[in-house]
């Protein structure tokens, strides 16, 4: 038997769930494996059961598509599917694969699946996660292990990583979309457009702010909270 790509689909609108369960329906290869109606559900969806290709509409209640993918720290493969055409920037930004106009054609539907696929067999090769992050401060190479990391901050063009090791900071230039996606695993989530936290290192959480391990408190944003509820 060949591969079968779990599918979920994101969206407000029941018609909208409707067009693109019946065009998974006549790809062999495709299994719908769920359906959510806003970001909160795909998110408490996504803690149960694993998901290759999401389907995900922009304009949905609570949060934005466009949000929902900021908050991922590990994305399945994206395609965006809206009414409008002004997010596609945004949407490639975010790392969707395509991005599909309403009402969407079965063709333009499988051309943007194949495209999908190509993306989810190079994820399967680069499955395993390593237990460290390699980065580059005035010059030097440094190891840091996954588990070490407090908490990572933006500043500006640079990012400060602190850390439970001897060394307890560094500086560092990137930005926080960058060293999100090498901060794979559950361990990792953003609470805020500026932080990411280790979760395993929060110390205690209260309104609006949390205090790690080393007893620095970060700021919670509102939009992610519930993915500190999971």
């Amino acid at each position: 038997m060949g591969v079968t790509y779990k599918c979920l689909i994101i969206d407000d609108e029941k018609p909208a769930h409707q067009v693109l369960l019946s065009h998974i329906n006549q790809c062999a290869d495709l299994e719908c494996v769920g359906h959510a109606y806003n970001g909160k559900d795909a998110l408490l969806f996504m803690q149960e059961k694993d998901v290759d290709i999401l389907f995900l509409d922009i304009n949905m209640p609570l949060v934005s598509g466009l949000e929902f993918l900021e908050m991922l720290s590990v994305k399945p493969t994206t395609i965006v599917t809206t009414a409008y055409s002004d997010y596609a920037l945004e949407s490639y930004q975010n790392d969707a694969v395509d991005y599909l106009l309403k009402p969407i054609s079965f063709t333009k539907f499988l051309k943007a699946v194949e495209k999908a696929k190509v993306f989810c067999k190079d994820k399967l090769q680069l499955k395993e996660v390593p237990s460290f992050i390699t980065i580059k401060e005035d010059g030097m190479d440094y190891k840091i292990n996954l588990d070490d990391i407090i908490y990572v901050e933006s500043a500006g063009n640079y990012i400060k990583i602190f850390t439970n090791s001897r060394r307890k900071s560094y500086f560092v230039y990137g930005s926080l979309v960058g060293i999100k996606n090498d901060l794979s695993g559950s361990n990792f989530v953003q609470v805020h457009r500026s932080f990411i936290v280790n979760k395993l290192n929060i110390k205690e959480r209260s309104i609006g702010k949390m205090t790690m391990t080393n007893n620095d408190e970060v700021p919670i944003g509102r939009k992610y909270q519930i993915l500190l509820d999971q």
